[in-house]
């Protein structure tokens, strides 16, 4: 891709770095391209009206020799979620179009601090509540891409819809259940959620801390266009932070057997024969590259997916006649859906669900010693659009994701990285490692991604048709 806003987050941060091309020069191309095709596509919800001026004190270290981080030059786009100082953290919905952000989340700082530069904020639906789908109530719809289907995916969906595109080389998400890795699927990029604990975030709401469910599930993580952009990506944000207590220190990790459960068909309900395809195909890269590959099941799907709901469920059913009367219906509708098959409990079942949380944890680790890796699928459905009143739709699409789901529950972390593209509409899979250790994940998907690789970015022409 000769247009500099194709290249990847890895080129430009050389480029840069070495004078070969300036980080101005870098931020004007995505700045065009965001003129050109977000018309049509609806990623970006507003433009950050000091990108140029921090791509030149980019330039300025560079001229005066100073050093600059691995992300120099390089664009991003941060989610509507996640805080950037001088601008409102909406979610999405009009009840926060004023709360403008004080200061920097942790993960934007420390890309800001790597030499990346932020392009504006991305879409996402109203309080990351909806499944498959980016439609927020302030903003509107976002259109995939590739325009086989209309969704880009959810809930990082802007995110995923400018990388694919080329507004932006990364995009800073957040994941709670599939929602970095499924707009990764449905766009045909790579993201990667970290494990619990292995990003530092700031996810507090109007200054309020959240929740156990909000502080145990939803970790900040990137979308790239390439694994190689994730490493780096995640090099940067992995670590301590004063603002997050809950951020532990990186350390070097021993060298783990190279064995895999592929796991086509998660707690045996159903796989869209395509995907079937799709895994099949990359366990066998995995198997010509060396890895050893066996079909297994990880242990209590069911049970992780059971003590998910219930935490998330009983938190919000709390707040529910609040919380809906700030949302679309759409989004009202998936979170009802999710009550509906998983009511909100009283306080006995509460705590119940999170010592079986803490037990499927304590079996998926002894499940690791055996496989450190699982190959699966990210959504075990074929991608479609989901009609948010149709609940057996909404069902199918909900329990599409339960692979995505229960790694969440367990705190472990996962790269979904595409495989190919069947009728027009890219597939993909997720390669799940042991808790902490990205770098066997990263690793992995590598491997796929070098034998299986894919266009990107799509043509956008079908997009708006």
């Amino acid at each position: 891709m000769d247009e500099i806003w194709g290249w990847s987050a890895a080129a430009i941060g050389r480029a840069v770095g070495a004078g070969e091309v300036s980080a101005r020069e870098v931020i004007e191309g995505c700045l065009a391209r965001i003129d050109e095709v977000d018309p049509a596509i609806n990623a970006v919800t507003i433009r950050f009206g000091e990108a140029l001026a921090e791509a030149d004190r980019v330039d300025d270290r560079v001229r005066a020799g100073e050093p600059v981080g691995p992300l120099a030059g390089v664009p991003f786009t941060v989610k509507e979620n996640i805080d950037v100082a001088g601008y409102a953290t909406t979610h999405g919905v009009p009840h926060f179009r004023d709360a403008v952000a004080g200061r920097d989340a942790p993960p934007v700082r420390r890309l800001r601090e790597a030499g990346a530069v932020p392009l504006g904020h991305s879409n996402m639906p109203d309080l990351a509540l909806a499944g498959n789908t980016t439609i927020s109530r302030l903003f509107g719809e976002t259109r995939n891409p590739w325009g086989a289907i209309r969704s880009p995916g959810g809930t990082s969906g802007g995110d995923g819809a400018a990388v694919a595109s080329g507004m932006a080389a990364i995009g800073l998400g957040n994941d709670s259940g599939g929602s970095v890795r499924l707009p990764a699927m449905f766009c045909g990029v790579a993201a990667l959620k970290p494990s619990y604990g292995a990003v530092a975030q700031d996810h507090r709401v109007a200054g309020a801390d959240p929740s156990l469910a909000s502080q145990l599930f939803p970790v900040d993580g990137p979308i790239a266009r390439t694994v190689e952009d994730l490493g780096i990506a995640f090099g940067v944000l992995a670590g301590t932070d004063p603002a997050d207590p809950r951020a532990v220190a990186r350390a070097p990790r021993p060298p783990l057997p190279r064995r895999v459960a592929l796991c086509i068909d998660p707690a045996g309900i159903g796989v869209d024969p395509r995907i079937r395809t799709e895994l099949e195909k990359a366990a066998a890269v995995l198997a010509d590259a060396g890895y050893e590959v066996e079909e297994a099941q990880p242990p209590r799907l069911a049970d992780a997916l059971t003590a998910y709901g219930t935490l998330i469920t009983t938190e919000f059913g709390l707040r529910w006649p609040s919380i809906r009367r700030l949302l679309t219906e759409e989004s009202a509708q998936h979170m009802e859906l999710s009550m509906a098959q998983r009511p909100p409990a009283d306080i006995e079942a509460y705590l119940a669900a999170t010592a079986t949380r803490f037990g499927v944890m304590r079996e998926w680790d002894a499940f690791a010693q055996r496989y450190p890796l699982v190959l699966g699928p990210v959504y075990t459905e074929r991608p479609f659009d989901v009609d948010p009143f149709d609940h057996s739709q909404g069902l199918r699409a909900m329990l599409g994701m339960r692979l995505c789901t229960a790694t969440t529950c367990v705190g472990v972390p996962a790269v979904a990285v595409p495989t190919g593209v069947v009728e027009g509409q890219p597939l993909g899979v997720q390669l799940i490692g042991p808790r902490y250790r990205e770098d066997v994940c990263l690793a992995a998907a590598r491997e796929v991604e070098a034998r299986l690789p894919i266009p990107t970015p799509p043509p956008i022409s079908r997009v708006g048709a």
